[in-house]
Parts: C-alpha cells; sequence; structure tokens
C-alpha cells in the first residue's frame, strides 16, 4: 500500500511538472481563444469553433463538429452554433472504465463599456490576462485541454475514456449547445464537469426563468395625452408590482450552502417612439432566479398572476375599458431548472476536493451558486456533474460579464493540475 501511495505521489508530481513545463504554451493557446470575438448576442459562433478545432488538431486531436441546422439557430435568436466534441477513448467497453466529459462554452455576452483595455487584445497584465471570457469560460478550454495532455503524457491512463465537449450557447441556456448534442445521442457520459471557479467545487445551482412582456397602450400626441393611454405610466405600475415581490423573495430562503433566496431582475426596457408622443408600447424582459427548492411551474403562474393583477389595477384605476384598456402579452424566453446533486457526483466531489487541497493549500468546499449553468442539462439526463475550473473565489473579481474580465494565470496553472490529477484518478 505504501510503495502504491508512493507512485501515485510520483505520478502527480509528474503531472505538475509536465503542466508547469507547458504552461507557456497553455497561456498561448488561451490568448488565441479569447482574440477570437463570440459576442451572444448577434451569436456568430462558428468562427471561434473552427479556431478551436484547429489548434486541437495541431495537437494531434480528431475534432468532431457538429453543426446545428441553421433554421433552428436562426429561430432561437442566434446566426451560428458549431458545437465541438474531442473524444480520448483509454480502455476497451469491458474494462469498466467511466467517460469523462469536460464541457466549457465559447460564447459569451457583449464587452459593453468601460473597458480599459482590448477586450479582445488577450493582454497580459502583472500575472493577469485581461479579456472578454478570459475567465468565464474559454479560461477552461485551456484548463481542460491541456489536463487531457498532461493525463496522456504522463499518466497514460488504460481505462474508461475523456470527452472535450466545448459548446456555444450557454448565454441563451444551452438548449443548442449541450442539450442539442445530448437530445441527438451525440454523447452519454458517465461523468461530467463544467467550466468554474477554481475555489470552489459546484454541485447545485439556482434555475432561470426569463420572459418578454409587452404592455400594449394607444399611442397620442403630447400635446393630447388624454387621446392615447400611456403603457409607461402602466409599465411602471407594473414594474413596481414586480419589485415588491422581490422584498417578498428575500424571506424564502434555501437550504443549499451558498445560494440565499429567490429574486427578480427587470434587465431591460424599450419603448416609445419619439419625445413628443405618448408611449403606445412597452416591452420588458425579466429574469426570475428560482431556488433549487421552488416549482418553476409555480414561480412561473406566480409571476403572470402579478402581472395582469398589476395591469388590472391600472386600468381600474384609470379607468381603461374595450378598447381603451392596457393590454399585456407575455412571452417566455428561457426556462433553466435548478441543478440539484446526483448521488454519482461524489467521486468528482472526493477527487477534485483532495487534489485542490493538495495545490491550493486549502480544501474547497462543494457548495450551491446563484448563477445558472449548462451543468443542469447532463443531471436532467441522470449524469452526475459538478462545476469546477480556472477562475478566482467569486464571480466579481473575475469582472465576469463586466469591463476589463481577468483571470489570474496562476490560478489557470493550479486549476489545470487538479483536473489532470482528478482524471488520473477516475481513469487509473
Amino acid at each position: 500500500m505504501t510503495n502504491m501511495n508512493q507512485d501515485k505521489q510520483a505520478t502527480y508530481a509528474a503531472l505538475d511538472a509536465w503542466i508547469d513545463q507547458h504552461f507557456d504554451e497553455e497561456v498561448g493557446f488561451l490568448q488565441a481563444l479569447v482574440q477570437v470575438p463570440t459576442d451572444t448576442p448577434p451569436g456568430n459562433n462558428a468562427p471561434h469553433a473552427e479556431r478551436t478545432a484547429a489548434l486541437l488538431q495541431d495537437f494531434g486531436y480528431e475534432v468532431e463538429k457538429h453543426v446545428v441546422p441553421e433554421d433552428q439557430v436562426r429561430a432561437y435568436g442566434m446566426e451560428t452554433i458549431t458545437n465541438l466534441i474531442v473524444r480520448r477513448p483509454y480502455g476497451s467497453a469491458a474494462d469498466g472504465g467511466r467517460t469523462i466529459a469536460l464541457n466549457a462554452h465559447g460564447d459569451v455576452v457583449p464587452p459593453g463599456e468601460g473597458w480599459s483595455r482590448d477586450p479582445y487584445g488577450a493582454a497580459i497584465e502583472d500575472g493577469k490576462l485581461y479579456g472578454r471570457a478570459s475567465a468565464v469560460s474559454k479560461s477552461d478550454f485551456a484548463t481542460f485541454t491541456y489536463a487531457v495532455r498532461a493525463l496522456e503524457a504522463v499518466a497514460r491512463p488504460t481505462k474508461g475514456a475523456v470527452e472535450l465537449h466545448f459548446t456555444y450557447d450557454e448565454e441563451f441556456g444551452g438548449i443548442l449547445g449541450p442539450g442539442w448534442l445530448l437530445a441527438n445521442n451525440l454523447t452519454r457520459p458517465d461523468l461530467m464537469v463544467a467550466a468554474g471557479f477554481s475555489y470552489e467545487v459546484v454541485t447545485a445551482h439556482n434555475g432561470c426563468l426569463q420572459m418578454e412582456v409587452t404592455v400594449q397602450g394607444k399611442m397620442a400626441h403630447a400635446a393630447v395625452p388624454h387621446t392615447g393611454v400611456d403603457a409607461l405610466q402602466a409599465a411602471v405600475v407594473l414594474m413596481n408590482a414586480l419589485y415588491a415581490e422581490n422584498t417578498k423573495y428575500q424571506q424564502v430562503t434555501s437550504q443549499v450552502p451558498g445560494i440565499k433566496h429567490p429574486y427578480l431582475n427587470i434587465g431591460r426596457i424599450e419603448g416609445g417612439t419619439n419625445t413628443n408622443v405618448v408611449p403606445g408600447k412597452v416591452v420588458l424582459k425579466i429574469d426570475r432566479r428560482m431556488i433549487p427548492e421552488e416549482n418553476p411551474a409555480e414561480v412561473e403562474a406566480s409571476i403572470r398572476a402579478v402581472i395582469a393583477q398589476a395591469i388590472a389595477d391600472f386600468n381600474t384605476r384609470g379607468g381603461y375599458t374595450g378598447e381603451d384598456a392596457v393590454r399585456v402579452d407575455i412571452k417566455r424566453l428561457l426556462l433553466a431548472n435548478a441543478m440539484t446533486p446526483l448521488p454519482g457526483n461524489q467521486p468528482l466531489v472526493d477527487a477534485i476536493q483532495t487534489h485542490a487541497e493538495a495545490v491550493f493549500g486549502e480544501r474547497p468546499p462543494a457548495v450551491g451558486t446563484p448563477l445558472y449553468t449548462d451543468v443542469r442539462l447532463y443531471v436532467e439526463r441522470g449524469i452526475p456533474g459538478v462545476i469546477y475550473g480556472a477562475g478566482p473565489r467569486t464571480v466579481l473579481e473575475s469582472h465576469a460579464k463586466r469591463a476589463d474580465e481577468r483571470l489570474v494565470l496562476e490560478d489557470l496553472r493550479r486549476a489545470t493540475k487538479v483536473v489532470a490529477r482528478m482524471l488520473c484518478d477516475l481513469t487509473a
């Protein structure tokens, strides 16, 4: 037993050394990926998939390019999606080994304003790589790729398999990313790890309901406002009712560590035609985060009821009836279920915690996160999964979805070592 343990420790040390020796190359790989924009919307992500595939092929990997049909992508609100799978089998089907999928998404929200550096420059300053998606989650294209390369160069596994899943629909919900691969029976791993942050192992996350609410009034000249019905005034009543729900949500607490309570955000408002025109239409886009304990159908029904009551109250107070009554149309944009832990994820949790403690000097907690991710799509199909990868302790530190997103390169190095060690354990 002592000799076996010594052999394992020697293998872990060799994995670490290989990653150190190839780390500049890994950073260059990440820079090349950050430098190809994947703003979603508009969601023209096929060029990035082609670039990623070319880089992987340079390592001798066979890359499967799974192009989602254009009509599906356009109807979904994006332009192009090509999802990638790299399969690395190590043993026979009879060896009892498990197939472990490593998933990261290449699509990302547009950079927005306030950047002090080129969001696609991938500049390195003071040990940090700056750029949109440098932390979430192109970083884990690098983490996972180089963990697999180290595994094969050093440990030479003979059991099970590893698959790289690099997909391009996380910002819109994942249905045409991992969801499409799974629905089309293109993959069926036994375990999976998705891109995340390197200081915690995430085993649960919130669900998300996104809705588009169109408030329809009647346009009129601002000089004679009584001839119209102000859709914006109605929308204000509606928004106040929704924000009042947020106060109530604070009393609904989750039992999952890392997750607090539900909340609702009104993230986009569009309406009106001109300064001197009473707005005839206002469109709101809302985002409702659901804790794992909530029932999505009940949440949606509750929000619809709040909206209906707010508009009814506005019409009653204003005396608007018949054709003058404000109308509201509600369209669901996204329903992402919460992720709850499956019992089979324990080998992943144990291995990551053990090796993260060895590499980082502290044992990462297994927690939930208020984000929603693609992992739920695997878990919904009975595939145990966790979230783990390169990044800081919190989303806030990484500036993800904000200006000057950055990744501490030492976090990339250490997370790659943890993932390589974990794969070594699970393919032995």
